[in-house]
């Protein structure tokens, strides 16, 4: 079966079938990418297709990104980041990313020969923003979760914005309060559902340390605290992907590193 695109709930999408058709709905896994390179679902598709998971991935569309980018292109973006990194573009994304996912979760069930059981959850960058604030509504039932170079707390993705901006953020007293309203270093979301961390041993060093004080965290506050890992890639940058990350590309030798951990990550274990 081939790669599906369309729209769920106005939200666009990539999905990929499971390599092997199991004759009935197959489980779901959903994907937020990161808005560094690669920067939009079909991109992110192409950079970690984990294909031997008999799973449908569905990549979806981040806000201001790939199909729903500003009249403007990269411009109108860096016109956000000088403006407000924080409360003009980053809280916005994750913020509509999150929200508007249990309708386009609904309309996905509709769209695809998906099953209604707990799904698996990916997020990479602001896309692990997304991801774990998913995971903190407990709204929907989760099976496992991994994040990639993931900003565990807004801060260090803020500070990544400075090349952009031009100048280092200047920090607001509501700046400081949507960061706390972001941030979820602490683990604080209901459940124990097994979570990976994948970490580029090059990535921001604040979102290594945040990686690292996340996995701590839960450890010691799961039941299994196994079921926690934390993965260093050697070689690995913040990107998965060459830049401009918009369209799909061949698949980076980090990006297959990645592509292979995940796999495991998501495979079920053998019976």
């Amino acid at each position: 079966m081939d790669t599906i695109t369309g729209t769920a709930a106005g939200v666009p999408f990539t999905a990929l079938p499971p390599e092997r058709a199991a004759g009935g709905p197959a489980p779901l896994l959903v994907t937020w990418h990161m808005l560094s390179a690669p920067r939009t679902d079909a991109a992110f598709a192409a950079a970690l297709p984990m294909t031997g998971v008999p799973a449908w991935r569905v990549h979806l569309g981040m806000p201001l990104s790939g199909a729903r980018g500003p009249a403007g292109g990269f411009d109108a973006v860096f016109d956000l980041v000088r403006r407000d990194a924080l409360l003009a573009f980053l809280a916005p994304v994750a913020r509509q990313a999150a929200a508007e996912f249990p309708a386009a979760l609904s309309a996905l069930r509709h769209q695809l020969p998906v099953d209604d059981g707990p799904i698996a959850i990916l997020g990479a960058s602001l896309g692990g923003t997304v991801a774990l604030r998913v995971l903190a509504t407990g709204e929907i039932p989760v099976s496992a979760v991994a994040l990639v170079n993931p900003a565990v707390r807004i801060r260090p993705a803020v500070e990544m914005t400075k090349e952009i901006a031009g100048k280092p953020y200047e920090w607001t007293a509501e700046a400081e309060e949507v960061a706390r309203e972001l941030d979820i270093a602490a683990g604080q979301f209901p459940g124990e559902p097994p979570l990976l961390l994948v970490s580029g041993e090059q990535d921001h060093p604040g979102l290594r340390a945040d990686a690292a004080a996340l996995t701590t965290a839960l450890r010691a506050r799961y039941a299994h605290p196994e079921t926690v890992e934390l993965v260093t890639v050697p070689d690995l940058a913040h990107p998965l992907a060459e830049e401009p990350g918009l369209e799909p590309a061949p698949q980076l030798p980090a990006a297959k590193a990645v592509d292979e951990i995940l796999t495991q990550w998501f495979r079920p274990p053998s019976p």
